[in-house]
C-alpha cells in the first residue's frame, strides 16, 4: 500500500477507475433495456387483449404466440442477462478496482480528481475549500 503515490501512478489507477465509471453507465443503459423491454412486453399483452375485443382474435394470437414472453436472446429474458453480466463483467470489474485501489493508492478513491482540483481551485476563495481527500469505501 503506497500513502504517496507519484503522479504517474494516480494517473493510470484513475484510468481503470474512469473505465469503472463508463462499466457503471453501461450498466444503467442495460437496466433500461431490461426495464423499457418489460414494458413493452406489458404493452403487447394489453395490445392482444384490445384486438381480441375488437373482433381481430387472429392478430391478438399472432401477438400473443409471437412475441408476448418471447426471449431476448436465446434462452434469455432481459433479467438473466442483467443478473449474468452484474455476476460476471460488472463484478469483475469492481472487485478489481477495488484492490488496484487498496494496493496503490491506500483504498483512497478519485485521487487524480483531488489533484485537479487542488490545481484548479482558487485558494483562500469561499467556495474554492481543498477539502479532504476521498476516503476508502467502508467494508462490505
Amino acid at each position: 500500500m503506497d500513502d504517496n503515490p507519484d503522479a504517474a501512478t494516480v494517473e493510470a489507477v484513475g484510468k481503470v477507475t474512469e473505465a469503472l465509471e463508463t462499466i457503471e453507465r453501461a450498466r444503467g443503459h442495460l437496466y433500461s433495456f431490461h426495464q423499457l423491454t418489460g414494458s413493452a412486453d406489458l404493452a403487447l399483452g394489453e395490445a392482444a387483449e384490445q384486438l381480441e375485443k375488437a373482433g381481430h382474435g387472429d392478430w391478438a394470437r399472432r401477438i400473443s404466440e409471437e412475441l408476448i414472453g418471447r426471449n431476448v436472446l436465446p434462452d434469455r429474458w432481459t433479467f438473466q442477462v442483467v443478473e449474468e453480466y452484474d455476476d460476471g463483467y460488472y463484478k469483475a470489474h469492481r472487485d478489481l478496482e477495488r484492490e488496484l485501489l487498496t494496493s496503490l493508492t491506500g483504498g483512497r478513491r478519485h485521487l487524480h480528481e483531488q489533484q485537479m482540483k487542488d490545481d484548479r481551485r482558487t485558494h483562500g476563495r469561499p467556495g474554492h475549500e481543498a477539502g479532504g481527500p476521498s476516503t476508502p469505501p467502508a467494508a462490505s
